[in-house]
């Protein structure tokens, strides 16, 4: 019921601060997941977004497109095609969405029907709903197909397990958490999570700008369950918050603390810096061995690359240092980690990475940070 809820609220939200709004007016091109149950002895299940679409009240899915029987497709490839045949003649006032694969979907569009913005195809478009993974690295390029200065993004943050926060405002990139969905919260700061010395905190007794991992017992049968996610507080009065990352998406290998917020504002700044576009990028440590210091290595799949890969990889470092101080504290004089090392990824690795996963779609993300090697060895491999 939480889902509804947080959707009704939402809805709610963005028309009061938006009351000349003409959203109902048209439709809201959606981008779920696939119908597909997988079934075992003792229970199924599926992907949540396509189970919501299955149970959304009538008025939702005449205000929607495209059809439910498009929607919940299971082959990603076959459903994009079917996409864009459908909502091309529709009146799209809005999209909803995950920030990554609704991109996929919308140049697609683009490129299918010859036009240079949306905005030819749907002049009456005004606001999109995302969620799922940070819309920092994705912005800029959204503001190129859609350059309207008055259409709005609004960021919600939900999770299988529930729905969790809302933002409020007209652009914000503050999320107010709602207290009222069944979901009691608790809290662990992440410098001590994973230790012997970790123990949450209540609601009550968070602190403002500080890194947490969020814990949550809830009205579906949740028991201090860790959702995975890091959050932190950007207002207590009322609680607004912001996500940061994930728990097990971070390199602290060398103390440093790096996390998916760091590197996606440090992607976008960068790429604002020189004129550049990514689509996608993963990053993981280089150990130290021997005398060799340790150091951050990236693989970056670019849509529109830099004119210098080089003066990218310094500018990147740079940047990062700036955003975080202890990254900062062990890049100074290469005393712990040398400069960030840089791998330019062919065209649609990232594509082809998921699709080899069978993750095409849905919920389905590209792991930013980790702690180990794995995915970027495989990514490499399929690179070479």
């Amino acid at each position: 019921d939480c889902h509804y809820k947080g959707s009704k609220d939402l809805l709610c939200l963005y028309l009061n601060n938006n009351e000349n709004s003409e959203m109902f007016l048209g439709k809201s091109l959606r981008l779920g997941g696939s119908s597909q149950i997988h079934e075992s002895a003792a229970n199924s299940c599926g992907d949540l977004s396509a189970i919501l679409i299955e149970n959304m009240p009538i008025w939702a899915e005449f205000s929607s497109t495209p059809s439910n029987k498009t929607s919940l497709m299971s082959d990603w490839e076959t459903k994009l095609l079917a996409i864009i045949n459908e909502t091309k003649v529709e009146n799209v006032t809005s999209f909803a969405g995950v920030p990554s694969w609704m991109l996929v979907l919308l140049n697609k569009i683009i490129d299918e029907n010859n036009n240079k913005s949306l905005l030819e195809l749907w002049p009456n478009l005004e606001v999109y709903f995302h969620g799922g993974v940070s819309f920092e690295p994705y912005k800029d390029q959204y503001q190129k197909i859609l350059p309207k200065k008055e259409f709005k993004y609004y960021e919600i943050y939900n999770a299988s397990e529930g729905f969790f926060a809302i933002q409020d405002l007209n652009y914000s990139n503050d999320l107010l958490l709602m207290l009222d969905y069944g979901i009691f919260y608790e809290f662990i700061p992440m410098n001590i999570f994973g230790t012997e010395n970790q123990k949450a905190v209540q609601l009550s007794d968070v602190v403002l700008f500080t890194n947490y991992a969020v814990v949550i017992t809830t009205n579906s049968g949740l028991w201090r369950y860790l959702i995975g996610d890091t959050i932190r507080f950007t207002s207590l009065k009322p609680y607004r918050i912001r996500v940061s990352g994930r728990t097990k998406h971070h390199i602290n290998v060398f103390g440093e603390e790096l996390m998916v917020e760091n590197s996606d504002a440090a992607i976008a700044k960068t790429c604002v810096f020189l004129d550049c576009e990514v689509k996608d990028y993963t990053v993981a440590p280089i150990f130290m061995a021997g005398k060799n210091k340790g150091g951050h290595e990236w693989i970056i799949e670019f849509k529109k690359p830099p004119q210098n890969l080089q003066i990218f990889q310094s500018k990147l470092d740079e940047t990062l240092q700036s955003l975080n101080s202890d990254y900062e504290a062990k890049r100074f004089n290469n005393m712990t980690l040398n400069e960030l090392k840089i791998n330019l990824a062919r065209q649609n690795l990232f594509y082809d990475w998921l699709k080899e996963n069978n993750k095409l779609g849905g919920q389905h993300k590209i792991p930013r940070l980790s702690n180990q090697r794995d995915y970027l060895e495989k990514l490499l491999l399929m690179n070479s």
